[in-house]
């Protein structure tokens, strides 16, 4: 029986003035599918899985992607993993986004705001001359193709132009934001072995100055490889550099040709990194095809941004939205950057940002959206929002409370885009699109290209009710493989479970309208009396409540086939304890706006939850070290933001 349908809150005009409609649109006219299946979104979702030779061959001519050689077939081989995409073209992601469609030399396509130094700004023609430079600076060292070059930089302009100019190369680009420990980077980085470092004295969170110069100091020392270290002195404008580094602006002293090397579609771009909280970070390696066709994909048709566009990601460089930021200059948008405190010098500070720019896409992440709304900040009664067309959210699923906030907050007719899927393809595959409606608490569609299931018990497709996240067709941005492995690791990450279907590990439900509901990591099941619990809905429920600052629910099996018992632990918000009287609060709100299921068998106080670097919650390092294991076992201290939690959960677990 199909569920109640939630509230739409946003309607799509379906006036043809999206991108989305005029592509679909001249696909019928050149007779690619029919008239019906272009002016209905489900309809061309489907189409584009059943037909992806047709689909991708397709977006590569809408967005005139620079290439050469033989178009077709856009899809050579499908079987998973080993998908061949486009075995007869050869580009280069650099020139795709240096093409910089629809603007011209003196238009600004770079903004870069940050709290350590003044705010920068780069029309095209500087950006071009910037990376002309980087690229000869790196072929004054040495780099060539397939070389690593590394960045410990934060979001900002120096690290975009030097990704473009080592793509430009061929050479392989890896960045970690300057937040991330000594040995979270080197756990990464031993893997790809760079030659050439880039890094940064330090920086300014809010108003507090950070030093990285001896966390700068070991990473050199613990990587073998390097050849060249470039120094910017990013804090301290007079930070001398260390011994053997060339600065920055040395580095870029010479300028040269822009040219780029036109590559194998396969050909690796970067190397992003899992999030590495048990074992080392998986080093994920992604093409310059796959990422080329499925960014403009993704920010061309579902995101509509194009050249009158400002659009700004609130990341760091070491979570794949900055690589997504980065292409929306593909599309011809300007990117806005900003490196810093978001919450400072209170959570108001984005919104500003959004204002002072003229910002007409912002994203951002369901759990700052939320604690916006938790502090009582309506976003328009302090900035102008009125430019802002789109609304993004990911990171985490966003609960129709959250939906009806931002309508009712920020603002009633914006756009907004609830996104999931990861860094392992460097985008999302559900999301929104600008003719598919908004319901409360929902994902609105399956992205194009994007053959998304959800799988029961019995690895069958199903409608309105929980199961396994599946995507049973290839696409073009999954990763060409794991740095140094034999495709083993890279098949036992995905496709081990279900063979020649990529098993996300998320709970989906898709509903008949086609929209999506993610409910938390499969692998960190709540499975009580036979029924799935996912872990976004007692978020939802608990962390509304005042007394309450953050949470986190694992279920703890039991052997012997009973209930096992369900733990949640609460961080209480300052001036609240977790007494008694709010250990009931809790217990009857998921009782009454969940299930009885939902009433957890204890309730604990803790001072911090972990969480990764990005801001995701760690269920299965708690659940294991309540299991026994260490917390050194348990996770990568590095890889979170306070390694303190899980010893916190270690002397919690000997009085439970």
């Amino acid at each position: 029986m199909a569920s109640t349908v939630p509230d739409q809150l946003w309607t799509p005009p379906l006036d043809g003035t999206s991108r989305l409609e005029r592509f679909a649109a001249r696909l019928a006219a050149d007779g690619v599918l029919d008239a019906a299946t272009a002016a209905d979104y489900t309809a061309l979702q489907a189409w584009s899985t059943a037909h992806l030779d047709r689909f991708w061959g397709a977006v590569l001519e809408e967005f005139d992607v620079p290439s050469e050689g033989e178009r077709s077939p856009a899809l050579a081989d499908a079987a998973m993993p080993g998908a061949r995409w486009f075995p007869g073209l050869r580009l280069n992601y650099a020139e795709a986004v240096l093409a910089l469609p629809g603007r011209a030399a003196d238009d600004v396509v770079v903004i870069a705001e940050s709290q350590s130094r003044a705010s920068v700004e780069l029309t095209a023609a500087d950006l071009r001359e910037q990376v002309a430079r980087a690229r000869a600076g790196l072929v004054a060292v040495g780099v060539g193709r397939g070389d690593r070059v590394a960045a410990y930089a934060p979001n900002i302009p120096e690290t975009l132009v030097l990704l473009l100019a080592a793509a430009s190369l061929g050479a392989v680009f890896s960045s970690c934001a300057p937040e991330f420990g000594t040995q979270s980077v080197v756990d990464r980085w031993q893997q790809i072995e760079p030659t050439v470092l880039l890094a940064v004295d330090g920086y300014r969170y809010g108003t507090k100055p950070i030093d990285r110069t001896s966390e700068v100091a070991a990473i050199r020392a613990s990587l073998p490889s390097l050849r060249t270290t470039v120094w910017l002195p990013y804090l301290d404008a007079a930070a001398p550099a260390p011994e053997g580094a060339l600065t920055w602006a040395d580095f870029t002293a010479a300028t040269g040709p822009l040219r780029f090397e036109r590559l194998p579609f396969e050909h690796p771009l970067y190397v992003l990194f899992s999030s590495g909280t048990t074992g080392l970070p998986k080093p994920i390696v992604h093409g310059h095809g796959g990422i080329t066709l499925e960014h403009v994909k993704a920010l061309g048709l579902h995101q509509d941004l194009g050249p009158d566009d400002r659009f700004c990601w609130f990341s760091t460089t070491g979570w794949m939205m900055w690589n997504y930021l980065v292409s929306g200059l593909a599309v011809g948008a300007t990117i806005v950057l900003f490196d810093g405190d978001p919450a400072a010098p209170d959570l108001g500070e984005m919104w500003r940002l959004v204002e002072r720019q003229g910002v007409t896409v912002f994203g951002t992440s369901a759990p700052f959206l939320m604690a916006c709304r938790k502090a009582g900040l309506r976003p328009a009664e302090i900035a102008d929002l009125s430019r802002v067309r789109e609304l993004g959210s990911t990171g985490a699923p966003l609960p129709a409370e959250g939906f009806r906030y931002v309508y009712e907050a920020v603002s009633p007719t914006v756009h907004l885009a609830s996104l999931s899927g990861g860094t392992d393809v460097c985008s999302g595959f559900v999301g929104a699109a600008p003719t598919v409606p908004v319901w409360a608490g929902e994902i609105s569609c399956r992205l194009l290209g994007a053959a998304v299931e959800s799988f029961d018990d019995q690895r069958q497709p199903v409608r309105e009710s929980l199961g396994e996240l599946v995507i049973t067709a290839p696409m073009p941005s999954m990763p060409v493989g794991f740095w140094g492995d034999d495709g083993s690791r890279y098949r036992a990450a995905y496709f081990e479970d279900i063979p020649g279907v990529w098993r996300h590990g998320d709970w989906i439900t898709i509903t008949e309208r086609g929209s999506c509901v993610i409910t938390g990591r499969s692998d960190a099941t709540l499975n009580r009396g036979g029924v799935r619990l996912g872990t976004a809905e007692f978020y939802t429920v608990v962390e509304s409540l005042p007394q309450v600052r953050d949470s986190l629910v694992v279920h703890l099996e039991d052997d012997e086939g009973g209930a096992g018992r369900l733990l949640l632990f609460v961080v209480p918000a300052p001036g609240h304890d977790l007494d008694d009287e709010l250990r009931r609060e809790i217990a009857g709100a998921l009782r009454s706006r969940l299930s009885p299921r939902h009433v957890p068998d204890d309730v604990l106080a803790v001072s911090a939850l972990p969480r990764t670097l990005s801001g995701k919650k760690l269920e299965v390092p708690v659940k294991r070290i309540l299991l026994g294991a260490s917390p050194d076992e348990a996770a990568a201290a590095g890889a979170l933001t306070d390694a303190g939690a899980l010893t916190e959960i270690e002397a919690l677990r000997d009085r439970l």
